[in-house]
């Protein structure tokens, strides 16, 4: 996390100073020693750093920050630390920008007192949307999990269906006269019973084979058309699997930054241990030295394969679930 700490009196720049020195990617802003003052550089300060810390009064950081705050999925965490240093405040993106984490975390460096505001954290519950930040989980609408969480908060039951290990901690969890529905799931529809929240798990391994020269968009029309027709969400891809020697093509590149996951390579040795698993092409194993690519490389990605090798406009496409 990089951080930018902002002081604006005497007192303030030396627990500043404090700060910075006790914590990596740590940049410290006076505002009395820059140009046309701090207020001129919050704007990009806010879409730079992963946290910001001010120290000084809670009203000051409010005025600033005010107009650049979007989306608590991508604002910054922001604390304030009063200029006598005895307290720090999680002020913005407590939970999913850690803002909660970086108060704590200050406050044990100067000795001050973290405060946390946030209902959940008060109460000892796990929120949803902290428990979709531990397990690496996206989430499909931030207004179900305040619905849900709220349900928390006020000690309703909740029903959790989940086809990972992860359980959210919380202690009223039930099948039976539940309020809410916290459903973790790679399906991409299902008879969800409102009010619900879906998180989606990083658990789909696609494997990828095509001819040389296939576009982004070919090689997403594939996916795209082989997730919906076997019920699956795009948001549960972990990672797109092929053979190496299709780690410089540009379409596949391209999609797994479309898609923003990971792009892993095997070998023909590699693929060649597990090929007898999957069906055989001879026209495949003229062309790359193996009998298949995309059935293998998901399975070797580390997913069961849950749908096989399914053949589109010169892609191939196949994809493992993880367990």
């Amino acid at each position: 996390m990089n951080i930018a700490v902002i002081s604006f009196t005497d007192a303030a720049s030396t627990i500043a100073a404090r700060i910075c020195s006790k914590m990596k990617n740590a940049d410290m802003y006076d505002n009395r020693s820059c140009c046309r003052g701090v207020k001129s550089k919050i704007g990009s300060i806010f879409k730079t750093y992963d946290g910001i810390v001010f120290v000084c009064a809670a009203g000051i950081a409010v005025r600033m920050i005010a107009p650049y705050i979007s989306d608590k999925r991508k604002d910054p965490a922001v604390v304030v630390v009063d200029d006598m240093g005895r307290f720090a405040i999680s002020l913005l993106s407590g939970h999913i920008g850690g803002a909660n984490d970086l108060a704590r975390k200050i406050s044990a460096l100067i000795g001050a007192q973290a405060v946390i505001t946030t209902a959940s954290d008060s109460r000892g519950i796990e929120s949803v949307d902290m428990f979709a930040k531990r397990c690496d989980l996206y989430i499909e609408n931030m207004e179900d999990v305040k619905k849900i969480t709220s349900i928390m908060v006020n000690k309703g039951a909740i029903r959790f269906i989940t086809e990972t290990s992860d359980i959210i901690n919380y202690h009223n969890i039930s099948d039976a006269d539940f309020e809410g529905s916290i459903y973790v799931t790679s399906k991409g529809k299902e008879d969800f019973i409102r009010p619900c929240c879906i998180l989606r798990p990083k658990n789909l391994m696609v494997g990828i084979g095509c001819k040389r020269g296939k576009i982004r968009d070919d090689i997403l029309n594939a996916i795209y058309k082989v997730f919906k027709d076997n019920n699956l969400s795009i948001k549960s891809i972990n990672a797109i699997a092929s053979i190496d020697l299709k780690k410089d093509e540009k379409g596949i590149i391209e999609t797994c930054k479309y898609l923003n996951c990971s792009f892993i390579v095997f070998s023909a040795n590699d693929i060649k241990r597990v090929q007898d698993r999957f069906k055989k092409s001879a026209f495949v194993e003229s062309k790359v030295g193996v009998t298949s690519v995309c059935e293998p490389c998901a399975y070797l990605a580390g997913g069961d394969i849950i749908v096989g090798k399914t053949c589109i406009d010169g892609v191939t496409v196949a994809v493992g679930r993880m367990i």
